[in-house]
């Protein structure tokens, strides 16, 4: 595994003897770094990519001046319509999927819808729904358009997604009419009318009937023979809006761009995680967390992505195990507690499971202590 490693190659390549010597290599030339990056993983856009940074002070430094490219057309990139983009399952929901094909055509209908909309180039679009294909596709809509994407959980509260959403200005909101979770269904529609009560800016919401109930989703971004076609904009416009916690004030908007993500994302990916053509990525996350757009981004690369909507600890802890199995998942991430917490009940991953195909497993939102770490070594 060693020998085939994405990071071996680079040391050979670069004829360096170590992984230390590599990113000393990395920080002391910046500007080559990156620039092979985007070489090496074939980067598209128009202008001269010559330039890697042309001004390095900070704040304020400027990577690739003059260059235009689209995060969502990297997504697309070479991409075969009859396999598989994204599985997913969740409460209530057996484990489903859709194609390239499939993704691809839900992702121009509601761009179409979009545009319908009057949304443009610079607009917000905030979004209230679950970790669904769905989402995807409407993440992937508004940035083809240049518009900028920002999401919270449907089971946030409606002051702590005003507490966001007010700071952006949005233009339109997305929304379910409900979610499920740890077998219960929760009814949203007083959420969406507080949101909408609370966001002056919004002119339209527009509602996917995720329970079955009420939406108007089918009429908003109903379906069209537009092609799915994608706005180049520069390296640095905005593409998604994230928040800090808001444990001291107000949560702080974050707001990554188009150029920089695209680059971090393939770096990450193909050189941290090994990812190979084929590989299935799944990593537990709602679409309140940045590992939803860190999921969301392992399709950049030429993989598949595991989408799950409910509590992992319903009606177990072996719940997203479960999945990892049935999903073939090459890839399985989570939180430090969750791993914490299967080793509190005793749960053994691989007992009664096929777990063959998964290569590495990934760990966030805490620190890992040294125990879980040593136990994963050996598993």
């Amino acid at each position: 595994m060693v020998a085939r490693a994405e990071m071996t190659a680079w040391l050979r390549e670069l004829e360096l003897p170590d992984y230390n010597s590599l990113w000393e290599w990395s920080v002391a030339d910046i500007g080559r770094f990156w620039k092979r990056v985007w070489d090496r993983y074939e980067v598209e856009a128009d202008g001269d990519a010559s330039v890697v940074l042309a001004e390095p002070s900070m704040p304020g430094a400027q990577w690739f001046p003059g260059v235009a490219l689209s995060y969502p057309e990297h997504v697309f990139k070479h991409k075969l319509g009859d396999r598989i983009a994204v599985q997913f399952a969740g409460e209530g929901r057996p484990l489903d999927s859709w194609t390239w094909a499939r993704l691809r055509d839900e992702t121009a209908r509601i761009r179409g819808g979009l545009r319908r909309l009057g949304i443009e180039r610079g607009d917000r679009v905030a979004a209230c729904m679950p970790n669904i294909p769905e989402t995807l596709a409407a993440f992937l809509a508004t940035t083809s358009l240049g518009a900028i994407w920002s999401c919270c959980s449907p089971d946030f509260g409606s002051r702590t997604i005003v507490d966001r959403f007010a700071q952006i200005e949005p233009k339109v909101l997305l929304a379910v009419d409900g979610y499920r979770y740890g077998g219960k269904s929760f009814d949203r529609a007083q959420l969406i009318a507080e949101l909408q009560a609370a966001l002056p800016t919004v002119q339209r919401t527009v509602v996917l009937p995720y329970l079955g109930a009420e939406g108007d989703w089918e009429a908003g971004f109903p379906a069209t023979d537009e092609p799915l076609e994608f706005a180049r904009v520069p390296f640095d416009h905005p593409l998604w809006i994230v928040y800090s916690s808001g444990t001291t004030g107000l949560p702080k908007a974050i707001v990554h761009g188009h150029g920089g993500i695209v680059l971090e994302h393939l770096k990450n990916f193909r050189l941290h995680h090994d990812v190979r053509p084929g590989d299935r990525l799944m990593w537990f996350t709602t679409t309140g967390w940045i590992m939803w757009s860190y999921l969301v981004s392992g399709l950049l690369s030429d993989v598949s992505i595991v989408l799950y909507d409910g509590n992992p600890g319903y009606p177990d802890l072996g719940a997203l195990w479960d999945l990892a199995a049935a999903s073939h998942a090459t890839l399985f991430g989570c939180g430090a507690a969750f791993i914490h917490g299967c080793m509190k009940a005793g749960i053994d991953p691989a007992a009664g499971r096929d777990l063959g195909s998964l290569r590495s497993i990934g760990s966030t939102g805490s620190a890992t202590p040294v125990r879980i770490r040593r136990t994963c070594a050996r598993r």
